[in-house]
């Protein structure tokens, strides 16, 4: 299948798009908006991977799988991080979960106690935050001001305290798309080593990247490094399964992993990974390499349409994502706060955007919006020659 059909709007399907697809996409907004909003794609899953659901369903068993994952999952998850990201991972230590976000939780959940600290990004995704509260510690924010070239993280150890436990990098960065190059982010791992802080890595956006920028893993830097760091992925970005809620936690510790396992409460049944869910996501990592990077150049294709198009409306500027495929725009000069904007742009232009709140993204997302570009090119055009229509007078 070309690349044009895998991502035109014509693989896009509206009518199961509008029964399915939640979390402020297409089934929650009125008939007639068009949702830019949620990271979740319009595109249909790659066809191995439906094979494999399939495959395994026809089979007809639906057993309890095994409290420590299912074993080609572990091994694809190595493999894939082996080759793509240059990380020596053990299968044994890679525990798979029912999301990321469930990850990021349990991570907390098994790391943090009352009264202490764990160092957040601003802006960055409210899961951080949402954990850290939620076990009952503190979050300390370091702020990454949009399109900052180059993190002194000098400033963030200024920030660690008796307190402190855990440093929550979130790369590459949602919202803003920054990818951490590969100084930065040994700086950082200095001071988790100089002050034996964990280092808690999402990096479920770390397959999204746009040329000629490279990721870089931190848990690919010297082994110091790697022993502090926790790993967090999914699959809802790259390979749009999002509702088979599937993700993973990786460490390089055998104690980290124990303590996880035994916080996760798998081994009791009340909690665990989808079997179908790990089904799919081995066929993602082991099948869908292709699919993948063709997937990125049409992101790459949508990324410079809707930058461009931002970028002509007064009062918006835009700079180009490295990561991720989300545009985080800046409409200060416009006169209009982040909600107002959201409103005007709902209900007079009919699209649909995320505001930048700090109850999503932190104080530093004030005055700016998201935009998700995870659909077709004519979709896309469409969305934004509303939004101009609406903005430029």
């Amino acid at each position: 299948m070309s690349l044009y059909t895998m991502f035109s709007n014509e693989s896009v399907d509206l009518p199961i798009l509008k029964q399915r697809a939640f979390n402020l996409r297409w089934a929650s907004v009125e008939e007639g908006v068009i949702p830019l909003t949620a990271a979740d794609p319009d595109f249909p899953v790659a066809a191995p991977i439906q094979d494999a659901i399939l495959k395994f369903t026809k089979e007809g068993y639906f057993s309890y799988g095994n409290p420590l994952g299912y074993a080609p999952l572990k091994e694809a998850l190595a493999n894939s991080y082996k080759r793509r990201k240059n990380v020596s991972l053990n299968p044994a230590y890679i525990l798979p979960v029912d999301s990321a976000a469930y990850g990021i939780y349990l991570i907390c959940k098994t790391f943090l106690r009352k009264e202490d600290e764990a160092i957040i990004f601003d802006p960055v995704d409210f899961l951080f935050k949402h954990s850290i509260e939620a076990v009952g510690a503190t979050a300390v924010t370091f702020p990454i001001p949009v399109n900052t070239p180059k993190v002194d993280f000098g400033k963030l150890e200024e920030l660690v305290s008796p307190k402190t436990r855990m440093i929550c990098l979130c790369n590459p960065l949602n919202p803003t798309g920054k990818v951490f190059t590969r100084e930065e982010l040994e700086e950082l791992g200095r001071i988790a080593v100089k002050h034996n802080l964990l280092i808690l890595s999402d990096e479920i956006w770390s397959d999204i990247i746009f040329k000629p920028t490279v990721f870089t893993s931190i848990a690919s830097l010297d082994e110091s490094i790697q022993r502090q760091t926790l790993l967090v992925t999914g699959f809802s970005k790259s390979y749009g399964l999002a509702g088979l809620r599937i993700g993973a936690v990786m460490a390089t510790n055998p104690s980290h992993f124990e303590k996880l396992l035994e916080n996760s409460r798998h081994q009791s049944t009340i909690h665990g990974a989808n079997i179908l869910g790990q089904v799919a996501a081995t066929a993602a990592l082991n099948e869908c390499d292709d699919w993948l990077d063709n997937f990125l150049i049409h992101l790459q294709r949508m990324r410079d349409l809707t930058v461009s198009e931002l970028n002509k409306i007064p009062g918006i500027s835009c700079e180009s994502p490295e990561g991720c495929y989300l545009a985080f725009a800046d409409i200060r000069k416009t006169g209009l706060d982040s909600s107002a904007m959201h409103e005007k742009i709902l209900h007079e232009a009919k699209v649909a955007i995320v505001p930048g709140l700090a109850q999503w993204f932190g104080a530093g997302a004030n005055g700016y919006i998201r935009i998700s570009f995870a659909t077709s090119e004519s979709i896309l055009t469409q969305a934004m020659e509303r939004i101009q229509n609406v903005l430029i007078k």
